[in-house]
């Protein structure tokens, strides 16, 4: 029997039940609506209550990257030292330029590592620029480049440090329950079920009002807590956290005390200082829906940067259409 072959059919986790998305985002083209992206979103308020849900606010996922603040938390309490950069890295998707790469490595350096400890998947950089500089340079796919190698640098960091075994650590037991203790702490619910993202850590099922509170946490911490520590050099660092020209860079330079992050198959979070938080899970999984909507729901509560609400349909070179939140 094959991988493949022991995981649940399609039609069996459709017969248990699809989530009741609802249109979140659309494109048009001319006159036309084009394209119509689904999906789900909670917004909590400043006292963590629920303010507003749109399409199916019990439905679980998987938050993908956008765990990675709360695994950063769970590793500072463990006892891991780390600079506000590497803290910012260690909670990044990061676009994998030379500042990134020698930000991770400065961390696997500092407990007597190298690169090849490793354990993620190689990749070219992720961002557009960083990726033809990277290629330029005579690059090729590493596990430095990888946009997750900030947090493997911290966890394999972490197993050195406890005298974990740092050959296998995305297999080590006390490793893995730390990350999920600190998830479902911080989340204030049991996660509902795990599997594995594509660097290799785990990836856990959440609530979107979860993830929210996860976030809300963060950004309303106390500063000399390990949960202000991330959130204060999110802050600090949002060049690090996504990327030049990224929108979540944008986002948290442009909102005063925001802190954001995004996620593979079409996921957002963000928590603003006062605790008001929302998190977004776009159906079909399209990164190009999730900021728009995001933006929409942010600004009934604070001023957003015009550039994140919507992006051209282009005809020719030139505007011919709009995606944007419905």
């Amino acid at each position: 029997m094959t991988h493949a072959d022991s995981q649940p059919s399609l039609a069996t986790l459709a017969a248990a039940g699809l989530p009741h998305h609802v249109p979140l985002v659309a494109a048009t083209r001319g006159e036309a609506i084009e394209s119509i992206h689904y999906g789900s979103a909670v917004v909590l308020d400043s006292n963590g209550q629920i303010h507003s849900v749109r399409g199916d606010g019990q439905a679980v996922f998987y938050p993908r990257s956008a765990l990675k603040p709360l695994f950063a938390v769970g590793m500072l309490r463990a006892g891991l030292e780390l600079t506000d950069e590497q803290i910012a890295l260690a909670a990044a998707s990061h676009s994998g330029s030379v500042r990134h790469q020698e930000i991770a490595r400065s961390t696997l350096t500092a407990v007597g590592l190298t690169e090849a400890a490793l354990g993620n998947s190689t990749d070219l950089p992720y961002g557009v620029a960083e990726r033809a500089a990277h290629l330029a340079a005579g690059g090729t796919a590493t596990q430095l480049a990888q946009n997750c190698s900030g947090k493997h640098a911290a966890l394999v960091a972490l197993s050195e440090l406890k005298g974990w075994d740092t050959a296998n650590y995305l297999a080590d037991a006390r490793l893995l329950d730390l990350l999920r203790e600190t998830v479902e702490e911080l989340t204030g619910e049991k996660v509902s079920g795990q599997s594995v993202d594509g660097c290799g850590t785990p990836v856990y099922q959440l609530t979107l009002a979860g993830l929210a509170r996860g976030f809300a946490r963060l950004s309303t911490a106390a500063a000399d807590t390990e949960e202000g520590r991330v959130a204060a050099a999110m802050r600090r660092y949002p060049e690090l956290v996504a990327g030049e020209g990224r929108d979540v860079t944008t986002l948290m330079r442009e909102v005063p005390g925001a802190v954001a992050k995004d996620g593979f198959e079409g996921i957002q979070a963000v928590a603003l200082a006062d605790g008001t938080a929302l998190a977004v899970k776009i159906a079909d999984g399209a990164d190009r829906a999730r900021m728009p909507i995001t933006a929409a729901l942010l600004a009934e509560h604070v001023e957003v940067p015009a550039a994140l609400f919507s992006s051209p349909a282009l005809g020719g070179g030139k505007p011919v259409g709009l995606l944007a939140a419905l």
